[in-house]
Parts: C-alpha cells; structure tokens; sequence
C-alpha cells in the first residue's frame, strides 16, 4: 500500500469512526428514551432497562455503518477539494480508478465488521433480548401490581388495584374478564398473588363474583370467601419457545435452519442467508457512491454542492430500492435474488462515475494537444 492509500484511508477511518460513533449515539438514545419510559412505566428496574438498551445497540450499529461510510467518504474528499489537496494528487497523474482503491480498501474494512455483527452479535443479541421480554411478561409484580391504574394483561382482560399495603397484599380488586360469551366481573377486597406449578395465581379474598349471561341477559351474584384466577394463562409463554430465523447465527442457520420458526416457508432461510450475506456489502458501495460522485465534473467558484446532492439523492435511491428488495422477498421468499440487485445497480452506478471522471479529466489534456499541434502547424 503507497503512502497515498494510507493517507487516505487514515482519513476516512479517522472521520468514520467520528461519524459512527455521533450517528449511533443520537439513534441510540433515541431508542432508549422510548424504551426507558415504557420498561420503568412497568415497573422495572434500571439494571434491566440498561440491560435491553445495551442488546439493541448491535442491531442500530448495523443499519448507520453504512451512512457512516458514505458521509466520511463525501467529507474527506470534499475535504482534499476544498485545500486544493486533490488538484496536487491528480497533477501526478493519478487517476479517479487509483484514488477509488483505498476508499473500497476503507469499504471492505467496514464491510468486515459489518459481518461480523450481522452474522454473530445481532442474532445473539435478538435471541437475548426476546428472551429477557419473555422473562419479564412473565414477571407478574411488572405487569399486574400497580397501583391506581386499569391494566390490560390481556385482550378482554381489565385488572385495577387500589392499593398495595406493606406486607404486599392487593387491596380493593377490580378484575374484569370478558374473554368467553359470560363476562365475569371480580370483586374483593384483598388478594395475594402465590406461585403455582403452571404458572402463577391470583387469590383474592371476601369478595363476590357478577357474571352476566350473554343467552338472557340474566346477572349472578356469588360471594366468595376465597377465589383461585389463573394468571398463568394470561402470561406468553417463554419456555419451549421455537427460535425465529432472525435469532439464530448464521452457522446455526445453515445448520438447522430449517427447524426454526419460519423456517420450513419454501425460500425462508435463503432469504434471511441472502439479506446477511448482502448487508455488509451496503458499506463499500455507499463509500464509492459518494467518493464518485463528488469526483464528477470540474472547477467551480459555487463549490461542489450539486456533487454532494447527488450523492445523497443516489445513495436515497439505493436505500429505497434495497427496502423495496427486502419487501418482495418477504412477501415472496422464493424471490430472494432480488435482495442483491440493488447493490448490483449501486457498484455499476460508481463505476459509471469513476469513468465518466476519467474521461472528463483527460478531455481537456487532448484540446490542449490538439491546440498545440495545431498552433505548431500554423507557425510552420
């Protein structure tokens, strides 16, 4: 590698790593603000909700990676153009095709880590984080024992407490379950909530059960000393759960991939292998979109802006077509070759420029040949 490349690559992963690092923390606590008032609405404690926010951290990396990619490549030679750093390089000859190689070098550098949390970090910190959301949907104090608010554990399932005395009793029960034909209303006075081997109960004492016949309307009233609900049923259930594609390594994938949720649709698991395989490959043609394009026409006293937009409006447009692309496929997996034909277009979209800039640069240098020769011939 000639001290060109490593100058320029220095520079674009100097300011991708500033560019990541600023894009992942705005995304990111943005993601947890949410996160943090709906967990801590719910009861938890802050361990846990630092817990999940930390888990969605490799899934935010992976989707700004490549928009870190393509701002510091637009920045660094937006950088080498505005202190005439770039007029030097091309003085010596060097053409758009040498200054693109260490910018696809600093591309396949991200596409690497890019990988590596595609293929291993985010499906473990997917499987983590549902298995953490399961284990508190299970967490009875969470989602029941709240004071002073009407709680929906369930479609058709209203829970309110009064109160929650000091020694943890559930005081003045309202429990509303509507669920069959016969709505039952619960009412008591006091209840606790116990540990039953399928899953946890809710046992409510003095009070008396309303259940309204929906065939004629007729209303029964039954005092009850003490009354058994089943909370278990209300409760997703963690254990024994099928793990999805999405939550399962690549290497588990092409193991027994098939064996997951999911996973028997004809084309499934080739369409989550074809998405993991091309998402990494999003970062070095984003980076060579926006290092083309800025490479396009000549000088001007206006600056490079119209340069600069258009790589932004290439780089929307690639974005929208890989949506597009992953839409199709998952509505229809047995299309999932349609996943890589946007970064196709996108690498031949930075190709055309790259050649369109070599040709723009050495059309000047055949006038200027042509004049000469031409002045030569006319002193003759």
């Amino acid at each position: 590698m000639s001290r060109l490349d490593r100058y320029l690559l220095a520079q674009l992963m100097a300011l991708f790593g500033f560019f990541a690092l600023v894009l992942v923390a705005i995304y990111w606590l943005n993601q947890a603000v949410r996160m943090f008032n709906q967990l801590i609405s719910d009861g938890q404690s802050a361990r846990v909700v630092l817990e999940l926010t930390s888990l969605a951290l490799p899934m935010v990396i992976v989707l700004l990676l490549p928009l870190s990619a393509f701002a510091a490549a637009v920045y660094v030679l937006n950088r080498l153009i505005g202190e005439s750093e770039l007029v030097v390089i091309q003085a010596t000859g060097t053409s758009p095709w040498r200054l693109a190689r260490p910018v696809l070098v600093f591309g396949v550098i991200v596409a690497l880590m890019m990988a590596i949390l595609v293929h291993l970090l985010v499906p473990m910190a997917r499987a983590r984080t549902l298995e953490r959301r399961a284990e508190i949907a299970e967490n009875v104090a969470a989602r029941f024992v709240t004071e002073g608010k009407f709680q929906h554990p369930a479609p058709g399932v209203t829970f309110f407490i009064r109160e929650i005395s000091p020694r943890g009793e559930l005081l003045d029960i309202y429990l509303a379950d509507s669920r069959s034909s016969n709505a039952t209303v619960f009412l008591a006075s006091k209840a606790v909530i116990v540990r039953g081997e399928a899953g946890p109960k809710l046992v409510m004492i003095e009070g008396r059960a309303q259940s309204l016949r929906a065939s004629d309307g007729r209303l029964s009233v039954t005092r009850f000393a003490d009354f058994t609900f089943d909370l278990g049923a209300l409760m997703a259930a963690g254990g024994g759960r099928t793990p999805g594609l999405g939550e399962m390594t690549t290497a588990q994938l092409l193991r027994n991939g098939s064996s997951a949720r999911g996973g028997d649709t004809p084309g499934a698991v080739s369409r989550e292998l074809a998405r993991r395989f091309a998402a990494p490959l999003h970062a070095p043609v984003a980076a060579l979109i926006g290092f083309a394009a800025l490479l396009l026409g000549g000088f001007s006293r206006l600056g490079i802006w119209r340069q600069i937009v258009l790589a932004v409006v290439l780089l929307l447009v690639l974005q929208s077509l890989v949506n597009f692309a992953d839409t199709v496929a998952q509505r229809a997996p047995g299309l999932w070759p349609l996943i890589w034909l946007p970064l196709l277009g996108g690498a031949l979209a930075a190709v055309a420029m790259l050649w369109l800039a070599r040709r723009h640069r050495r059309a000047p240098g055949r006038a200027n040949r042509r004049a000469g020769s031409a002045a030569g011939g006319a002193a003759a």
